[in-house]
């Protein structure tokens, strides 16, 4: 396990640095264009260090308690994770930085849409790479260290333990749910605090640059432009970056977890052998899968590329998942066919020897079916978001009606695809099985994190072409893979929620899992929702995503707010700003969307943590199973509309912009109505719906790591 593990981190990292350089070596442009990039990395990289101050602070909290109420072996395990998903969310922001203004020359000096793209996706790649590799190489340190010379993954040490204070928990279990809560806990900031940033700068540019003084959108007389390309590498980076860390390392966390309870609770059906089969199995999965991602990568850096975007990403997409199914068929054969089949159905392996596999490619199978729903309701290939744009003729009320319509119809398909493919997978191998198609939709993450990335690098060498006075025609170059960019994020983005389902209902299993081995007594492994805590957490649960996502979209506003005041006092002060004779105060716009972000960011990260511990130490164990499904079904459906209409709305934009409807392009009224659907729609698919899949999964890894203390001490059982 270890020699594949560090093996697949070690190419990914070489790859990475091999992009880095290749990238950095690129000429970065005329020193109007450096200037504005120093300016961006200088605005990106100061907003990091200060939301990491914050971070640290909290993490900081969290591990001494950890350390005190658990164990301290928790406390690391947390910090190494918290240590794993902000380095890959630094150095994928940081090749960013450089990467957008390399872009932006590359499609000065060549006029290759095809070689401006190879650059874009190399500084994605970093991204992409770092991801797989730092998630990795964090789970293989716990299992070297805290698994193997500790000795907790041994069968014999798969039981509950009691510490010091006479918390029943099994100690692997607990580790490893530690370092996906650091990792989470680090999404959670960052994907919050970025959200904020960037919808904030690019919101109050929208509004007063574009509706207001009819200027394009990234004109350097704008002065929260460059906030607003910050924005795009603190949020849709780093914050991104982080997401997919933690999506991945949960659905595997969920899978080891899983695993551990069910051999504490059915020894005789399950061998010591097995049980180690099973645990060590989904990290030399995605070990695989990483390899594959690397040649996936590294395919399309070296081929010639075409004038066709779309076309290659799939490409190295597809060939990064089709490496993957192949190559863990062939390894999960070989892990698991010298079992009997009793062993085998003991595991709940209906389907023999490749069951998990099974399972696992079911699951890539919806991920993909997910994203290419998401393509429809949100690419301007397609009937709705033409239609939204068609609407915005009619005025903004009609485009925004519309633009709901679309991301609420949006939900049905993918949820439905979420329920066939538990209902299989379940059926195959049990619920080990639902987290192995977890699993398998993230398999290969960091192929589509590399297309992620792409997205915001080439939004940004946009901005730096329009700042910089750049041909129309770079511009034009620049904003075609940012098209291309807008649905492959929302297709990250359906892999991303389709995987939070599935892990939420894996540490669902393992949260009742948790109750059943922590208790003296037997307890059926059963959450009845008649029951009447039960269900008031079913209520309570439901609505708590509501006012997640109000809270989000009130802190967007209220800085957004800010900064349109500011846009609007510097165009008024300053009439030479319109005129191009004074250069605007950015600097004011950004330390604007900075304070803003920092913050609002806090309150909504704070409940994600403490909603479930509240709730079982009022309310108990069955309350916050309740909790448990009420949110992950009201956030799964405010995932997708939220993503899928701010998708469709910022693509609507875009075909008008593309002088696709005759008569009606930019600065026209239709332009007008669209630019203000776009804006609706930036906090919903930037900051609220990428931030409700990691509000799903800290609730759950909470709640798996407290029911050993609610689950005992709370006032409910205490007054009843």
């Amino acid at each position: 396990m270890f020699i594949v593990v560090f093996v697949a981190v070690g190419i990914a990292i070489l790859a990475a640095v091999y992009n880095y350089l290749r990238v950095k070596r690129c000429d970065a442009g005329t020193r109007e264009m450096k200037e504005i990039a120093e300016e961006i990395q200088v605005g990106a990289r100061a907003f990091l260090m200060h939301e990491f101050k914050i971070i640290l602070i909290v993490a900081a909290i969290v591990a001494i308690v950890f350390a005190v109420v658990l164990d301290w072996y928790v406390a690391v395990a947390f910090i190494l994770g918290a240590t794993m998903s902000q380095t890959a969310g630094f150095v994928g922001m940081k090749m960013a930085t450089i990467a957008n203004v390399r872009v932006s020359n590359t499609a000065r000096t060549t006029k290759s849409l095809g070689q401006t793209l190879k650059v874009a996706f190399q500084g994605g790649s970093v991204m992409g790479l770092s991801v797989g590799a730092f998630a990795i190489f964090g789970l293989g340190i716990v299992f070297l260290v805290f698994g193997t010379l500790m000795g907790q993954t041994n069968p014999e040490s798969l039981t509950v333990v009691s510490n010091w204070l006479n918390i029943p928990f099994i100690p692997f279990t607990m580790t490893v749910l530690g370092y996906a809560l650091g990792c989470s806990l680090i999404a959670m900031f960052n994907r919050v605090g970025g959200g904020i940033y960037t919808k904030a700068a690019d919101m109050g540019a929208d509004l007063v640059g574009k509706t207001e003084a009819h200027i394009p959108e990234d004109d350097p007389r704008n002065p929260a432009t460059i906030a607003d390309n910050v924005g795009d590498n603190v949020g849709d980076v780093a914050g991104l970056g982080s997401d997919l860390l933690e999506s991945f390392v949960g659905a595997i966390v969920a899978s080891i977890a899983l695993a551990c309870y069910t051999f504490f609770l059915s020894p005789d059906a399950i061998s010591g052998k097995m049980i180690t089969s099973m645990i060590t199995y989904p990290i030399i999965f995605v070990a695989i899968g990483l390899i594959s991602c690397v040649i996936g990568i590294m395919y399309l850096v070296f081929k010639k590329i075409s004038d066709k975007p779309h076309k290659e990403l799939n490409i190295s997409t597809w060939l990064s998942a089709g490496l993957t199914v192949v190559a863990t068929g062939v390894f999960t054969y070989f892990s698991f066919k010298d079992y009997t089949p009793e062993a085998l159905e003991g595991a709940n392996f209906m389907a023999g020897p490749l069951s998990p596999w099974i399972a696992a490619v079911l699951g890539i199978a919806s991920g993909i079916a997910i994203g290419r729903i998401a393509e429809y309701y949100t690419s301007y290939d397609f009937e709705p978001t033409r239609k939204i744009a068609r609407s915005s003729v009619e005025g903004a009320a009609l485009t925004i009606t519309d633009g709901l319509g679309v991301g609420m119809k949006s939900t049905l398909f993918p949820v439905a695809i979420l329920a066939a493919a538990t209902i299989v997978a379940s059926q195959i191998a049990g619920i080990y099985g639902v987290t192995m198609a977890a699993m398998g939709m993230l398999s290969f993450v960091s192929a589509t994190v590399s297309v992620d990335t792409y997205g915001p690098i080439s939004d940004n060498a946009g901005g730096i072409s329009e700042m910089a006075k750049l041909k129309p025609e770079v511009r034009k170059i620049t904003d075609k893979l940012d098209s291309v960019g807008n649905t492959t994020a929302a297709i990250g983005k359906g892999f991303a929620i389709g995987s939070a389902a599935f892990a939420a209902l894996s540490l669902l299993a393992s949260y009742l899992h948790s109750q059943v081995s922590t208790v003296a007594e037997h307890t059926d492994l059963i959450l009845n929702v008649l029951d009447p805590l039960t269900l008031a957490g079913i209520l309570v649960g439901g609505s708590l995503p509501f006012f997640f996502s109000g809270m989000l979209i009130e802190a967007v506003s209220k800085a957004a707010r800010n900064m349109v005041k500011e846009v609007r006092r510097q165009f008024a002060q300053f009439p030479g700003i319109i005129t191009g004779e004074q250069k605007p105060d950015t600097k004011t716009c950004i330390e604007i969307s900075s304070s803003g972000a920092l913050k609002e960011m806090k309150a909504p990260a704070f409940i994600a943590l403490l909603a479930p511990l509240i709730g079982g130490f009022l309310f108990g164990a069955n309350f916050v199973g309740g909790l448990l499904i009420g949110t992950t079904l009201t956030a799964i459906m405010l995932a997708l509309f939220t993503a899928n209409s701010g998708g469709a709305w910022d693509n609507a934009k875009k075909f008008i912009e593309s002088d696709n409807i005759e008569g009606h392009g930019k600065d026209s009224d239709a332009h007008a109505a669209a630019v203000v659907g776009d804006t609706v729609g930036d906090p919903l698919k930037d900051t609220v719906g990428p931030s409700l899949d990691i509000l799903i999964k800290i609730m759950a890894t909470v709640s798996v790591i407290g029911v050993s203390i609610f689950g005992h001490y709370n006032l409910f059982s205490l007054l009843f």
